[in-house]
């Protein structure tokens, strides 16, 4: 398989890259957590993705680039999570994120053309329209909580008033249920206050240029119509330290540097992470991450 996705990019005249593993800077994003390792009494943290240091690349005027990467993830656990995994991710100029859904159809045809049979593709307001009849782009928390109890769906404990929170819960148990079980789904256009490091739509800024991959219910890629506007960015780092106080999570180095390179000029790229782990237990239907990593963590496999 990584043969095939090396022969792939070679074909598109894509660079293959190796960029450092830790970190000063840190992963801002709520919903990730990094691990964190010292040196000369120095914090430093191990990458969630690489994706800061090859943005700093592309600025640099690298053109397009790929890289096979190995990253680490704090607290995650189920059949389907590893702390140590590997991630595919490439960017491309003068791709939009729909162009770029394109070429990974293209590479999943290579990869496992038996499981690609249909790519289909839905926005994420037409999600939530279809399976909950509300808008996700306007709805308020009491309409999300009133849905919930309409469709009958659990909620856990502690679930506060964080709009994200819930449509995150819905994804869960409602959204990615409804998509089809042997087949590729195309999630794009997410709220803009989930918009990560994707930029806003030109037509309507709440929407986010985002999208997501799915095999079933299976989450195997993220990827952006990237962000290039330095200032925007340091904005949204600074946000999600805010919610991060408010979760009572710990605040997290800012990139400065990759801030410097969105200064000096990103050019007009997508990008997307792609699990290879994953689509190595699609290619084997393989239950759990771990029966596809030579030296999984035992204690995730449950």
């Amino acid at each position: 398989m990584l043969h095939r996705i090396r022969a792939f990019f070679a074909q598109q005249n894509v660079l293959e890259v190796e960029t450092p593993i830790i970190s000063k800077a840190a992963v801002t994003d709520p919903q990730l957590e990094s691990f964190s390792t010292h040196y000369k009494n120095t914090e430093y943290f191990l990458n969630t993705s690489p994706e800061f240091h090859m943005k700093r690349l592309l600025a640099a005027g690298s053109g397009d680039i790929f890289q096979i990467a190995k990253v680490f993830r704090d607290d995650e656990s189920g059949h389907y999570h590893n702390p140590e995994f590997t991630l595919l991710e490439w960017y491309r100029l003068g791709f939009n994120h729909h162009q770029l859904m394109d070429e990974i159809e293209n590479l999943l045809h290579t990869l496992i053309p038996e499981k690609t049979r249909t790519f289909q593709r839905i926005s994420y307001q037409k999600a939530f329209l279809s399976q909950l009849k509300i808008d996700p782009l306007n709805v308020t928390v009491n309409e999300i909580k009133h849905a919930t109890k309409q469709h009958k769906i659990p909620v856990p404990q502690g679930m506060d008033n964080d709009k994200d929170i819930w449509l995150d819960w819905l994804m869960i148990e409602k959204i990615a249920p409804s998509f089809s079980k042997n087949n590729f789904t195309f999630l794009y256009d997410y709220p803009a206050s989930q918009a990560s490091l994707a930029r806003l739509d030109s037509i309507d800024p709440r929407k986010a240029n985002r999208f997501e991959l799915f095999f079933g219910e299976l989450e195997l890629a993220n990827g952006f119509y990237e962000l290039t506007d330095a200032q925007e960015q340091r904005q949204r780092f600074e946000n999600d330290n805010k919610i991060r106080v408010q979760r009572q999570q710990k605040t997290m180095p800012i990139d400065d540097d990759l801030l410097a390179a969105l200064e000096s000029g990103l050019p007009d790229c997508a990008g997307v992470a792609l699990g290879i782990d994953r689509i190595m237990m699609l290619l084997v239907d393989a239950r759990k991450i771990n029966n596809v990593i030579g030296f999984g963590y035992e204690f995730f496999d449950e």
